[in-house]
């Protein structure tokens, strides 16, 4: 199979959809990869290390899309790449189709097989693909929170771990999966007031039995919830429904009543965001106010420490990849029920139900759109 990888476009993503020692996986099972020039520069790897293990370079992004059978990307692809998929080109990368009615539109339109990193899922139910970038955005969120709380970028001049005689700020985490749990253990590191809200009991057993008494742990419910927003200092949204547009936790009205100068930290804003004041931001632009409070929406976090993001990705992408690569789409999606959890839309039709839903398209059962 011919294999592209295209340098990504979105606003400061530096991440690449793989990296050497992952095309040399491919090559050396006879597949041929062409990757972008400069399209790994971002995590310091140069064309010459591509090339070094079989990879072809190529000049532009239109070369990879007109030639490659399957392109690997991470972001999703933005309009102008899109306008360049083929009917039964295979993409794979993240998504995030359930508030994203102009690229579920344009994928449909274009014929090709859209699998998504999001929504593959593992033996336990969980997400091994979203998992590496969940952590690395439950970390950066804290690290992003601290900085967006001192006074001169708009915060209440709050230091998160306070100092001996000044209590540290108190930090809410909605929703204690992958993203609570790693900003929790960023927070409580750096001497934070914790609580975490979910409506498991299972999951604040477990963290309660990681972190210990300096963790708060409380059921979400409207009074706590609520509660907890007012009183914190920063609020990290990690809610997170498989494959839908996240629910919109925290009203405008309890931002209206938070205090001057608080920070709301939005990692579900690729599904949408969990605020109902949130909207999609850049690292460019990272933030801005609403009612003086701070809010920081990147949505693509991870691409800020793109070393590190681009490798745990690989890590965690790679086995799933050389399945589509050695076996074809359809014999790879079909030997496995966890990676057909990944496909998303196939010549046309949606065939992932939350998308189906939440964009208003009739919903096909993927094995029936891969066998009619």
């Amino acid at each position: 199979m011919l294999i592209g990888v295209p340098k990504e476009i979105k606003n400061h993503e530096y991440r690449v959809g793989l990296t050497a020692d992952s095309v040399r996986e491919f090559t050396a099972r006879g597949h041929k990869v062409i990757v972008e020039s400069r399209a790994g520069q971002g995590i310091g790897c140069a064309d010459e290390h591509y090339a070094a293990v079989g990879g072809e370079i190529v000049d532009t992004a239109d070369e990879i899309f007109a030639r490659a059978d399957m392109v690997i990307k991470v972001k999703e692809p933005q309009a102008v790449e899109r306008r360049m998929l083929r009917e039964d080109q295979i993409l794979f990368t993240y998504l995030h189709l359930a508030p994203d009615t102009a690229q579920t539109r344009d994928l449909i339109d274009s014929g090709a097989v859209c699998v998504a990193y999001e929504t593959v899922t593992d033996a336990s139910g969980g997400l091994p693909l979203l998992a590496p970038m969940s952590q690395v955005a439950g970390r950066m969120s804290i690290q992003a929170g601290a900085y967006c709380l001192e006074k001169a970028h708009n915060g209440a001049g709050v230091l998160l771990g306070g100092v001996p005689s000044v209590a540290p700020a108190k930090v809410s985490v909605i929703g204690g999966g992958v993203v609570g749990e790693n900003a929790i253990q960023m927070a409580l590191g750096m001497g934070a007031d914790v609580t975490v809200l979910d409506r498991s009991i299972d999951v604040l057993n477990h963290l309660s039995a990681r972190f210990g008494a300096a963790l708060k742990t409380l059921y979400s419910n409207a009074a706590t919830l609520e509660s907890s927003v007012l009183q914190a200092d920063l609020v990290i949204g990690g809610v997170l429904i498989k494959g839908a547009a996240a629910p919109k936790l925290v009203t405008s009205a309890m931002i209206k009543q938070m205090r001057a100068g608080s920070v709301v930290v939005d990692v579900a804003i690729d599904q949408g965001g969990c605020f109902e004041t949130s909207r999609p931001t850049t690292h460019a632009e990272p933030t801005y106010l609403v009612d003086d409070v701070v809010h920081y929406c990147v949505a693509n976090m991870p691409g800020a420490v793109p070393r590190t993001s681009t490798y745990a990705l690989n890590n965690a992408t790679l086995p799933f990849a050389l399945q589509l690569a050695d076996k074809g789409y359809r014999r790879a999606l079909l030997d496995n029920p966890h990676l057909l959890e990944g496909l998303n839309i196939i010549h046309g039709k949606v065939t992932y139900k939350a998308v189906a839903e939440d964009q208003h398209y009739d919903y096909v059962e993927a094995i029936e759109a891969l066998t009619a």
